[in-house]
């Protein structure tokens, strides 16, 4: 599957679509949800960005932190990247074109004559652990750039 036939497209119908959904909603409604989600740290770093990779995948998955505020993005994109990743050995339809790295694992375990189900229950669970940690990080890092930078980034959401 090339870019222009594949990967494109899809990106391309997700914005489509996201903004249907967004004029039939409501904008101000969305805002609301997306504030009451980036409310609350382990919603915006551990549950959003999982949800956000199994139901949609890599890299659609990205394009739902147009709704959170501009201070969290950077955060919740580095959350989504490593779960697109960690979540693969039990959900391989997230991250399909990387899933050779599990695999590849895997084979070494299977070799030893073990289930790799225990293998991909544990790297889900030490993702969610530490993406979790590497977005409260990123948190971190992004108030210690803006306050040394001068900048000011919203911590309320914005749709436009």
């Amino acid at each position: 599957m090339s870019w222009m036939t594949g990967i494109v497209p899809i990106v391309l119908m997700l914005m489509v679509f996201m903004n249907v959904v967004i004029k039939l909603i409501g904008e101000e409604k969305i805002n609301g949800l997306a504030q009451r989600f980036s409310k609350y740290s382990l919603v915006r770093n551990c549950i959003l960005p999982f949800l956000a990779a199994f139901m949609l995948g890599n890299p659609a998955s990205f394009t739902l932190g147009r709704f959170l505020p501009e201070f969290y993005k950077p955060s919740f994109y580095a959350a989504l990247a490593q779960y697109n990743h960690t979540s693969n050995g039990l959900f391989p339809h997230i991250n399909a074109g990387e899933l050779f790295v599990f695999l590849g694992i895997a084979s070494g375990v299977e070799t030893l004559g073990l289930s790799t189900t225990p293998l991909a229950i544990r790297y889900l669970l030490v993702g969610l652990v530490m993406n979790a940690v590497g977005a409260y990080v990123t948190d971190f890092t992004t108030a210690y750039v803006c306050k040394k930078s001068g900048i000011q980034l919203s911590k309320t959401a914005k749709v436009q």
